[in-house]
């Protein structure tokens, strides 16, 4: 892999009425024509995302976002797209114009201050005309940072930076480990990594690649197997390995294989805790037990990709909860940036682990359960449950286990 993934990145979101140079302030601030920019309003229809290497801060990923004053039946399409973005927004950059504030904007800053967002106020166009002087010091009592640019010009955009610096969430500079907290350095840990259809061709997928990367900046020790050579990888080894971590498809079959001795979890897992929260999606579970067949279950994916015959989302985990509850239970799937508004029809979310979403995205998801008393888990925990194995793969993370148990 040669760039940060996205799930890595800071997110950015511009928001703002149309027209008012959030383009023009992207392109100034990555110095390339990543958006269109016109003076027709409403040019950006859908959000725009530009990744890049943004220094001294690193990898960050920006997104540019339709206006927020849009009308009629597509207006409102891409203002509800635009309040979408929210969800996995870290710091929120609000535009405005001098003279032009208003309900649209006190209304940005209620939702990134329902978000607890850190948000910076960008008065564009100063050219034309400055913000009044109370208004700047108002915004800057509350707590924000304010600044004054020309956009288009590509006048601010070192003092932008900076103001970036200012306000980075703490969660995002120090982001905590996948797994190399579960290990001492110089201990092994045996990665198993099914290779079947859905493994791209001559690569390893995301999760697979960040764990390697994780055990390596903690000085651990790594190897990396099929299912089938587990077995002559074990024999082989001195003395068993600190852990096993196994692709939830193969939960099954790598737990016969693996010594009881010997902690046991999966790649989904592990990302249940980084991206989400595995005591949540631990008792999401064990909700599993109170299915009836008919329920609506409903499968989110955070990545889209074209399904193949046996599809985790679509085949496998739908197959294995139907045979756990003895019924057939009623599944939709949702992928990338769709999800449901309404999830009173669920009795469950099973959620992807998330790779490609920033933790942001996907402990607002989990919120959005919470508030609609929808229990929600995660594909590793509901695989590892519907097998019967949950007990052990959630043996080295306590606080999980102890809500599944409760």
């Amino acid at each position: 892999m040669q760039s940060a993934p996205k799930g890595l990145r800071l997110h950015i979101g511009l928001y703002g009425r149309r027209n008012v140079g959030k383009s023009s302030l992207l392109n100034a601030v990555t110095g390339q024509d990543v958006a269109i920019v016109s003076d027709v309003a409403g040019t950006t229809t859908d959000p725009v995302e530009k990744a890049m290497e943004l220094l001294p801060i690193g990898p960050v990923l920006f997104i540019d976002t339709a206006g927020v004053d849009d009308v009629g039946a597509l207006g409102q399409q891409r203002i509800d797209k635009t309040h979408r973005a929210i969800a996995r927004t870290e710091v929120a950059v609000l535009v405005a114009e001098a003279g032009t504030w208003g309900n649209f904007e006190d209304d940005l800053l209620a939702a990134f201050d329902a978000a607890s967002l850190p948000t910076i106020v960008v008065f564009n166009k100063v050219d034309l005309g400055r913000p009044e002087a109370q208004q700047v010091e108002a915004l800057r009592a509350a707590g924000r940072q304010v600044l004054e640019m020309e956009a288009r010009a590509g006048e601010g955009a070192s003092v932008f930076k900076q103001a970036l610096l200012a306000v980075i969430p703490e969660s995002f500079l120090d982001a905590p480990p996948i797994v190399g907290d579960l290990v001492k350095p110089a201990e092994l840990v045996v990665l198993v990594v099914p290779v079947d259809l859905e493994a791209p061709k001559g690569r390893l997928i995301l999760p697979q690649v960040q764990t390697i990367r994780d055990l390596l900046d903690s000085d651990a020790c790594c190897a990396v197997v099929k299912d089938q050579e587990l077995p002559v990888l074990l024999d082989n080894l001195k003395r068993p390995p600190a852990l096993i971590v196994t692709d939830s498809q193969a939960f099954d079959e790598v737990g016969r294989m693996t010594p009881d001795g010997v902690p046991l979890t999966s790649f989904s897992i592990l990302f249940a805790r980084l991206k989400g929260d595995l005591p949540s999606f631990a008792e999401g579970a064990a909700s599993i037990d109170r299915l009836q067949s008919g329920d609506r279950i409903l499968v989110a994916e955070a990545c889209t990709h074209h399904p193949i015959g046996g599809d985790i989302g679509r085949e496998k985990i739908p197959d294995w909860l139907n045979t756990y509850i003895g019924g057939e239970l009623a599944f939709d799937v949702v992928s990338g940036q769709d999800f449901p508004d309404d999830l009173t029809p669920y009795k469950l979310v099973v959620h992807c682990g998330s790779c490609t979403f920033n933790r942001r995205h996907l402990l607002s998801r989990i919120v959005q359960c919470r508030q609609a008393g929808v229990p929600i888990t995660n594909y590793g925990v509901a695989i590892a449950f519907s097998l019967g194995m949950l007990q052990r793969a959630l043996g080295p993370f306590p606080e999980a286990l102890a809500r599944l148990d409760g």
